[in-house]
């Protein structure tokens, strides 16, 4: 199992036959084994090529023998990935984030004496969070102490973008981008169970060229607007600015049903208990997208009222 946030990793790739999340076996809610052929189907993704392939897990001594008339044991699997393991990191990941953004929105305020201080703090800690996320995405293995050390950053960073938007924007703006991003989630889980959203080669196709047209739109609008001064060409700002947020909760909502494909195939080909971290910096990245587009969504219909 690999990262699927392909905005910041390439871990989306195995080394055999391209995206490890689609060849895999049916989605649930798909057609039955043997009833459809898929055509995606080349193998397990993790047999080939694989840095986990050849790894047996442990098993029980025991199991062959008959001791004082017990039934024979069954092979014990240990140090596998399970859904426990990836709901448990990322709520470990989660927390730290909403901890040090809580720290942050109270200890760094956002007052005229002191905004520009708080916000030279909160591009800091951005700027750091974003060197780690990519040290992450490109190590071979999971790092805890980094995934949790971007998660302290990007809350920094989160707590005093919000305390700006909630407290000079428009109140109340946080809590709003939260249940919004929680909407998100929940909505794109139901449908990714249901069969509802397709995880194959054309979605992971499409969402990376909208992402790559998105990202490049967006670098723009940028240098037009450090170099030009105002908002650039507008694309973040306005009617373009509420459409430009509107397609980025879409992209992060595609992002989410790339990394729910990732964890599904993750525990079902045996991905190490440790790639569970990876799938906790996939999500929570993906979910600071979904807030922060929800964020700027808010403060631009709420400012235009």
């Amino acid at each position: 199992m690999r990262s699927s946030n392909p905005v910041f990793s390439r871990r989306g790739f195995s080394r055999d036959n391209g995206y490890a999340g689609f060849n895999a076996q049916p989605q649930a809610g798909g057609p039955a084994v043997g009833t459809q052929a898929n055509p995606y189907a080349q193998g397990n993704p993790y047999a080939q090529g694989n840095p986990y392939a050849g790894q047996q897990a442990p098993t029980n001594p025991y199991a062959q023998q008959d001791l004082q008339g017990a039934p024979p044991q069954a092979p014990v699997t240990t140090g596998r990935m399970t859904m426990d393991d990836v709901v448990m990191r990322t709520a470990t990941t989660l927390g730290v984030l909403v901890v040090t953004a809580a720290l942050a929105w109270a200890l760094l305020p956002v007052d005229d004496a002191n905004i520009g201080k708080s916000y030279g703090i909160a591009i800091g800690a951005a700027l750091v969070a974003m060197v780690l996320g990519f040290v992450q995405a490109f190590k071979r293995t999971a790092s805890p102490a980094l995934i949790l050390g971007y998660a302290a950053l990007e809350g920094v960073f989160l707590g005093v973008v919000s305390s700006v938007v909630d407290n000079r924007i428009a109140n109340g703006a946080a809590m709003q981008a939260v249940l919004g991003t929680m909407a998100v989630f929940l909505a794109v889980l139901v449908a990714y169970k249901a069969g509802w959203i397709r995880v194959n080669r054309r979605f992971y196709g499409f969402v990376m060229a909208a992402t790559l047209g998105f990202v490049l739109l967006m670098a723009v609008n940028l240098l037009f607007a450090v170099f030009g001064g105002g908002d650039g060409l507008g694309f973040r700002s306005g009617g373009l600015g509420i459409m430009f947020g509107i397609i980025g909760v879409l992209l992060g909502a595609c992002f989410l049903a790339l990394d729910f494909k990732q964890v599904e195939d993750g525990i079902a080909y045996g991905a190490p208990r440790e790639e569970a971290w990876l799938a906790a910096f996939g999500l929570t990245m993906t979910l600071v997208w979904i807030y922060l587009e929800f964020l700027r969504l808010i403060a631009i219909l709420q400012g235009n009222d």
